[in-house]
């Protein structure tokens, strides 16, 4: 005979079992694509005096900084000039590309004045490119404990700064880590390999977040030992090519990215410059087939460039195009699945683009207001691979994002699903 009591739990049981159900089946989220825009972090990259740098088409701007223009008394710090660069650029939604350099060609040095009015310490002038140009002192251990500190105090106030995406450095014109026209002496106008050694330990000990880069030039042995030591090969530093595309580029820039390793985009950024080697070089860096028969796009992916800078490029392409180029740098997120239970979200990332991304970034939800996130971090996402995860939330076609601490107001990381 069937009881009350029997009836009573068998109600229970099937309650039971289809909240179970319910909890348990997993439905497909349908996603709208976010992806037609450049990547932060990534793309074609205008000098930030650039009359056209106010445009969703790059996610990055460009300057050089001298030295002189943040100190001029020993240990008195000025960052007012860096500040306003950074606070500017993200005013435009984005974020900057900073080289601090003590060389260039028609200028004197950027050495702070305290130093240069050091009765032993001896700048040389001469001529570079047909110009009169300032050579450091290198032989002086003031300007290295300066330039060591220097970069102390850098890391303190932007190592986590969202507005710097990445920092470019070295020795040499434009601190591109030669002086090809002019007086080259190592301990003298160009520093010792030792310090050169003590200089690239102490950034990579020093800066935890923001990438740091250095020129593909310091892979020649004459005047640099960055390639050629294992422990500075070691060190977490990417790298930039100051004359991309040029015709030369196979047989010298080329050998230049291979000689610190093949694999080496794979933990940090690679970037560059186009070639200013003559006026086609960037009149056609962006046109089908490049200047010299490769176009962008190919050569990007073999070298797995993130962020190239093309501030003429402007002059001579469309902001469309420079988009279209920049979309096809760096990484490229796609969500191959996405699917709720009505607590829960789990999904399946692809980066589909040429290089990982340098920062965390989250798969997350948005309920009102807040952010609830993966524990998974898209950081160094190879091109092709995938990651899991699961979001204690649950997702919707328009609460799905990728989150990231280093992005400016205005940014968001875009994605594509099926």
């Amino acid at each position: 005979m069937f009881s009350f009591r029997n009836q009573w739990i068998a109600i229970c049981l099937i309650h039971c079992c289809s909240v179970g159900r319910a909890d348990d089946s997993w439905q497909p989220v349908v996603l709208q694509s976010t992806a037609q825009v450049v990547a932060p972090m990534t793309g074609i990259v205008l000098w930030d005096d650039n009359e056209k740098n106010r445009t969703d088409a790059i996610q990055l701007e460009y300057s050089y900084v001298g030295y002189d223009q943040v100190v001029s008394e020993k240990g008195v710090y000025d960052w007012q000039t860096v500040d306003d660069k950074l606070t500017a650029i993200a005013a435009r939604g984005h974020q900057a590309v900073l080289r601090f350099y003590f060389d260039y060609v028609g200028k004197p040095t950027t050495v702070p004045a305290y130093i240069k009015q050091l009765s032993d310490y001896s700048e040389i002038t001469a001529k570079s490119e047909g110009k009169m140009t300032g050579f450091c002192d290198w032989s002086h251990p003031e300007l290295q404990t300066f330039l060591m500190q220097f970069y102390s105090e850098l890391a303190k106030r932007y190592d986590n700064d969202r507005r710097l995406a990445f920092l470019q450095t070295g020795f040499g014109l434009w601190a591109e880590y030669h002086i090809y026209d002019g007086p080259l002496e190592l301990g003298k106008t160009f520093p010792s390999k030792q310090f050169q050694s003590r200089f690239a330990k102490h950034l990579d000990g020093t800066l935890k977040q923001l990438p740091w880069m250095i020129s593909i030039d310091a892979a020649d042995e004459e005047w640099s030992p960055m390639a050629k030591d294992d422990t500075l090969r070691g060190l977490s530093f990417g790298l930039f090519d100051d004359s991309f595309l040029s015709k030369e580029h196979p047989k010298v820039n080329a050998l230049n990215w291979q000689a610190f390793g093949g694999d080496r985009w794979q933990r940090v950024p690679a970037g560059g410059e186009f070639s200013y080697y003559n006026k086609r070089d960037q009149r056609m860096a962006l046109a089908p087939s490049g200047p010299n028969g490769d176009s962008f796009e190919k050569a990007a992916a073999r070298f797995h460039i993130s962020f190239m800078i093309g501030d003429d490029q402007a002059k001579y392409q469309s902001l469309d195009r420079i988009r279209e180029a920049g979309m096809q740098c760096g990484y490229k997120f796609h969500v191959e699945k996405l699917e709720s239970n009505g607590k829960a979200t789990r999904g399946t990332i692809t980066n589909r683009g040429i290089a990982p991304i340098y920062f965390d970034a989250y798969p997350a939800i948005l309920l009102s207001g807040s952010e609830v996130r993966s524990t998974v971090s898209l950081k160094h996402l190879l091109p092709g691979e995938q990651r899991q995860f699961t979001i204690a939330a649950r997702a919707d076609a328009s609460n799905f994002q990728i989150a990231c601490d280093r992005l400016v107001e205005g940014q968001l990381i875009p994605f594509t699903s099926k």
